[in-house]
């Protein structure tokens, strides 16, 4: 498998993250989700490798407050289709090395993103 980073070339904290973890275009495919919509078969991909469409989902979306999901009961399918209609509902950075995968921005995420790089 292919080392990947889907990512918002427009956000600062995924930004900030790449760079720390030492993520450029030299090693990994660098996907730009804004750019070039994630497909169904990658987000498929990352739902094996983490478990869950919830995991990958972002409720600090803007969208999530103006849709009113906080309010709704959401199934793993409706995740998923959010996560395909609108890209800001990713969860951002998701990184995949290997068979293992890194979402979002959570000190812990990094701190293990960061051991599997050796840094």
């Amino acid at each position: 498998m292919n080392n990947i980073a889907y990512t918002l070339s427009s956000c600062d904290t995924s930004k900030r993250i790449l760079k720390m973890a030492n993520i450029n275009s030299s090693d990994f495919i660098i996907h730009d989700i804004k750019a070039k919509a994630i497909s169904e078969q990658e987000l498929d991909i990352m739902k094996k490798i983490l478990g869950s469409y919830e995991g990958l989902f972002s409720r600090r979306a803007q969208k999530y407050k103006s849709m009113d999901l906080k309010n709704q009961k959401l199934s793993e399918n409706d995740y998923r289709k959010l996560i395909l209609q609108e890209y800001t509902f990713l969860k951002r950075p998701v990184i995949i090395i290997d068979d293992e995968i890194f979402v979002g921005n959570s000190k812990k995420n990094i701190e293990n993103l960061l051991a599997k790089r050796n840094i």
